[in-house]
C-alpha cells in the first residue's frame, strides 16, 4: 500500500482564465461561482478533494489585478496571504496567448515552493498555439511541471491532478472524506445568488453588489428551508435595473438562484430577496467589514 499524500495548494492567475472552473472540475461539484467576467472569486474559496491515496486542499484566490477600490485592495491582499506556507502552487493561465498580465503573476510566485502551470482552455488553442504558449511559458519561470488543460471539457484534468499530488508531502488527511468546503452553507448560497446577478445584469450591474443572509430556518413539519437575503448595491439606479419591470428581473435571479441551493441542500426551499442601496460599499472600510470582507 502506498503512502498517503496531503497538502495545500493555492490556485492562482490573473481574472477570467478559469480558476473557478478548474476547482469545480476537480471537486466534482459546484463550489466557487462561475462568471464570464472578471474577479468574479472575491474570498478565499477552500475546498477539498479527497483520494484514497491523498487529500488536497484547494485555495482558490481572487484574480492578481491593479486594484481600483478596497475591496480590490481586499482581494490582491487576500490572493498574495494564499501563496503563504502552501506546499504547491498551481498557476492558471489562458490560452491562446500569454498576455503581460501573467507576467505580474509570475512577480509573485514563490522562489522555493513548487509551482505548476496549468495552460487552460486547451479546446480554444491549435496544436501551434499551444506549443508557442508552452514554450513562451518555460522561459518565463522554471515551473515543475506544465500541463495543458480544459477545466469545460475535462480533458487533461487527471493528468493535472497527478501532477499536484505528486509534489504533496506525505502527510495527514486534514478533513473527513465527505468535506468539500470550509465555507458555511450560508456563504455558499449567499455566492449562488451573486453569482446569478452577475450572469443576469451583464454589464449593467457588474461587480457593485453584495449579498447577506438576513435569516434562514428550516421548517419543522416539512424538508423545507426559509432563506431571506439582501442584495446591497450602491446607487439607486442600480436597484431599478436588479429589479427590473414589474420585479421580472429580480424574480427570474432568485428562481435559478434557488435551483442551485436546493441541489446544495437537497431539499425545497422558499428565498426571498430585497434590494437595498449602500452608497459607494465598495469604497468604505466599515462597510465592506460589515459585509463580511475583513
Amino acid at each position: 500500500m502506498g503512502s498517503f499524500r496531503s497538502g495545500f495548494v493555492a490556485v492562482i492567475g490573473r481574472p477570467n482564465v478559469g480558476k473557478s472552473t478548474l476547482l469545480n472540475g476537480f471537486i466534482g461539484q459546484k463550489v466557487a461561482i462561475v462568471s464570464d467576467k472578471p474577479q468574479t472569486t472575491r474570498n478565499r474559496i477552500q475546498a477539498v478533494l479527497t483520494k484514497p491515496h491523498g487529500q488536497i486542499v484547494f485555495l482558490d484566490t481572487p484574480g492578481l489585478h491593479k486594484p481600483l477600490h478596497r475591496l480590490g485592495d481586499y482581494m490582491v491582499k487576500t490572493a498574495r496571504e494564499s501563496l503563504q506556507d502552501v506546499d504547491v502552487v498551481l498557476m492558471v493561465v489562458e490560452m491562446p496567448l500569454w498576455k503581460r498580465a501573467d507576467d505580474y503573476i509570475i512577480e509573485e510566485l514563490p522562489k522555493r515552493t513548487p509551482v505548476i502551470l496549468a495552460a487552460n482552455k486547451m479546446d480554444r488553442a491549435d496544436e501551434g498555439m499551444q506549443m508557442t504558449l508552452l514554450q513562451t511559458a518555460e522561459k518565463k519561470f522554471p515551473f515543475s511541471a506544465v500541463v495543458r488543460v480544459s477545466a469545460l471539457t475535462g480533458e487533461n484534468m487527471e493528468t493535472l491532478l497527478k501532477a499536484i499530488m505528486g509534489y504533496l508531502p506525505e502527510g495527514p488527511k486534514y478533513y473527513p472524506d465527505d468535506w468539500v468546503t470550509d465555507h458555511p452553507e450560508q456563504f455558499v448560497i449567499t455566492e449562488f445568488i451573486r453569482e446569478q446577478v452577475l450572469k443576469q445584469t451583464q454589464e449593467e450591474i457588474p461587480h457593485s453588489v453584495a449579498v447577506v443572509i438576513e435569516s434562514m430556518s428550516q421548517a419543522k413539519t416539512r424538508p423545507l428551508v426559509k432563506v431571506d437575503a439582501v442584495i446591497f448595491v450602491e446607487r439607486s439606479s442600480q436597484k431599478g435595473i436588479l429589479i427590473g419591470r414589474g420585479g421580472a428581473r429580480l424574480k427570474s435571479i432568485g428562481t435559478d438562484a434557488r435551483q442551485q441551493i436546493e441541489q446544495l441542500l437537497g431539499m425545497q426551499v422558499h428565498l426571498s430577496l430585497w434590494v437595498k442601496v449602500k452608497k459607494d460599499w465598495r469604497d468604505k472600510l466599515g462597510t465592506l467589514r460589515e459585509l463580511g470582507y475583513n
